[in-house]
């Protein structure tokens, strides 16, 4: 940063009445990892940054390998206007740098930031609209449940509980943050809800869900209830998704748009949508990266589990909603929130762009409801399924070329070991479904 920035940045730290910073950044789950700062070393970390020790945080790096350093985005900086009764706190968003001032391969951050630095030469910009859906437990004896905390439905006006102040704070907070909020409203199953922000670069609003998911947290917990945004807590209802929208923009203009061609959509957006259905498969391990994500990827309840686009069903994985002009865009629907936003986008970018660069022109749009189709039916429309588990994802990611060298090796490799270590502690593990199948009848 130029010495004028940072005078003007600590004058505006010092006008908002500031005592502490926080350096915010993810490991490669997208856990937000943060290290805090009194105000008296912020311009040191502005212009040197802030060493820290990196081996203990997940898919980092070894103990003898350690040292690494937290260079704030000058952009980012926001109050966290729930921390106020012990003197003000501020949060930037930092990127991870090692020795010799190289960005870290394993922070999620430079992925994608690395990836739209290749969009950038050809000449695009890509812009995400994610929405995520959570819910809103109570706490019993200060431990999360998956109580509800509401029996509202779907756009309900007013639940007769403390959720819809939940959700109020919740907006009122991010938008002292500078998001712009689009929307609230509660969602389709009881104590579920959404909350959605304006669409913009895929770095800012990677950075933006990181936070909402924080700043959900936090203020849901002032209410005494627990925020969750697990992709299935509870089975038989609806899961929690993180549907996406995205576009390409160049030269200002929305490159998805096209008047004169059908349906509005310019070759551009067909190859996108051809490369996101290409390598839909490999995406699934980052956009789902849990065990319990793939019990959302099911048939019955609103999530995709369907390789297929359309322009009005939302059974397809990837939907062209009815906007045109600027607003055109499409909407990749398997993502749940419990997925490392950095990492979903890179990949969702690398996915599209390797369509706008080979020409991947997708099959004709899928407009019946591909629920009440046959598998016999599915297969001769050639409509392939995601993949059913964590294992499977992670064996489709290791085959994907293209998504695994958006990734790099260092980020593919602890995916992979992430993966069998979650595979493993859950094929050991007795279920209370065992239990209750098995114990009285052997």
């Amino acid at each position: 940063m130029a010495n004028t920035d940072v005078t003007k940045l600590l004058d505006r730290i010092k006008k908002d009445d500031v005592k502490f910073v926080r350096l915010q950044f993810t490991d490669v789950l997208g856990m937000p990892k943060n290290a805090a700062i009194p105000v008296a070393q912020v311009e040191k970390s502005l212009t040197e940054g802030t060493w820290f020790d990196g081996s203990s945080i997940e898919g980092f790096t070894r103990i003898e390998e350690s040292d690494m350093l937290l260079k704030a985005d000058p952009a980012s900086y926001a109050v966290l206007p729930w921390r106020t009764a012990e003197g003000k706190v501020a949060r930037f968003v930092c990127d991870v740098y090692t020795y010799g001032n190289k960005p870290f391969e394993g922070d999620p951050r430079y992925v994608l930031k690395r990836m739209m630095a290749e969009a950038a030469k050809m000449g695009y910009t890509f812009n995400t609209g994610p929405e995520l859906e959570f819910f809103l437990f109570n706490l019993v004896d200060g431990k999360p449940t998956t109580q509800f905390s509401d029996s509202g439905a779907y756009f309900d006006l007013a639940p007769n509980d403390r959720a819809e102040d939940v959700r109020r704070d919740i907006v009122l907070s991010l938008t002292q943050m500078g998001f712009e909020i689009e929307m609230s409203h509660h969602e389709v199953a009881a104590s579920q809800h959404e909350i959605n922000f304006k669409y913009t670069d895929a770095v800012t609003t990677a950075d933006r869900v990181v936070t909402q998911k924080y700043a959900s947290k936090a203020i849901a917990l002032r209410h005494g209830l627990h925020a969750s945004f697990m992709a299935k807590p509870i089975a038989g209802i609806n899961g929690s998704g993180m549907h996406t929208h995205a576009s390409l923009s160049k030269g200002g203009k929305n490159a998805f748009f096209d008047a004169d061609a059908p349906k509005g959509l310019s070759d551009t957006a067909l190859y996108y949508i051809g490369g996101i259905l290409k390598h839909a498969k490999a995406i699934t391990r980052v956009a789902n990266p849990t065990i319990n994500s793939y019990k959302r990827l099911v048939p019955g309840y609103e999530a995709p589990c369907y390789i297929s686009w359309s322009d009005a069903n939302r059974s397809a994985l990837v939907r062209v909603p009815a906007a045109r002009g600027n607003g055109t865009r499409a909407e990749f629907r398997s993502p749940d929130p419990m997925c490392n936003p950095y990492l979903t986008f890179a990949c969702m970018l690398a996915a599209g762009l390797d369509g706008v660069k080979n020409k991947i022109m997708p099959p004709g749009s899928t407009d019946v409801n591909i629920y009440h189709l046959s598998e016999r039916e599915r297969k001769k429309m050639k409509i392939e399924m995601l993949p059913g588990s964590l294992a499977e994802s992670q064996e489709y990611l290791m085959r994907d070329k293209v998504i695994c060298d958006v990734l790099g090796s260092h980020m593919v490799e602890n995916l992979a070991r992430i993966a069998e270590a979650e595979i493993d502690a859950f094929r050991l593990a007795v279920h209370p479904w065992e239990l209750d199948r098995y114990l009285a009848t052997y």
